[in-house]
């Protein structure tokens, strides 16, 4: 039988997007026609292009370009330390922080770029840090399918600092585990020890 799910709404136009911040701000006591507001719909719209252009993105066709001449190597490829922003889709507010990801690869490897490139596709939109972890392992994981992967991610939350329980300096953690990773303390062990190791200055 034909498939009945219902196509996905058309999205809204530039003008519906800025009349919905007119609203907003409306909303929270202002006047978006006074001078210093005029523009602010406009910039809203453009600003948030940009905050969810993961949307835009295909985080396995990132992956997509790979190289095999790697003279056998199988040892761990860890890139630590990639900034992120990204805004919780419960309060839509910010959350940044850091994303360290390692894999063992097999026969192939990936640009390095690509795996920042791969964090910033499911930073850019609406998302629990929890949900994002378990999606950039796993997307590594079907892409390359290597040997294991690991995937952590500290974060800071506004929707914790700037609103509710107003708890500055708290530090969300959250990891991922597949392959090798999950299965071997010892390739596990390894993974932490260096992530906890002080980075060098190359510079």
């Amino acid at each position: 039988m034909p498939s009945t799910k219902p196509s996905p709404p058309a999205p809204p136009t530039q003008q519906e997007a800025e009349d919905a911040v007119r609203t907003l701000i409306r909303w929270a006591g202002d006047d978006p026609a006074r001078e210093g507001l005029l523009e602010t719909p406009k910039r809203v719209a453009k600003s948030y292009r940009e905050f969810f252009a993961g949307y835009e993105a295909d985080p396995s066709e990132l992956l997509s370009r790979t190289f095999k001449e790697v003279e056998g190597y199988d040892e761990m490829v860890m890139l630590r330390d990639i900034e992120f922003e990204s805004h919780c889709e419960h309060h839509m507010v910010p959350f940044t922080g850091k994303a360290h990801i390692a894999y063992l690869p097999t026969c192939k490897v990936v640009g390095i770029s690509k795996l920042a490139r791969l964090v910033d596709a499911y930073s850019k939109r609406l998302q629990i840090q929890e949900k994002m972890t378990a999606q950039i392992a796993t997307t590594l994981n079907d892409v390359l399918q290597p040997k294991g992967v690991a995937v952590v991610i500290e974060a800071v939350h506004q929707c914790m600092t700037s609103r509710g329980v107003h708890k500055h300096g708290s530090v969300m953690q959250t990891s991922h585990m597949l392959g090798r990773f999950r299965e071997d303390a010892r390739t596990r062990q390894e993974f932490f020890s260096l992530l906890s190791s002080p980075a060098h200055r190359l510079a």
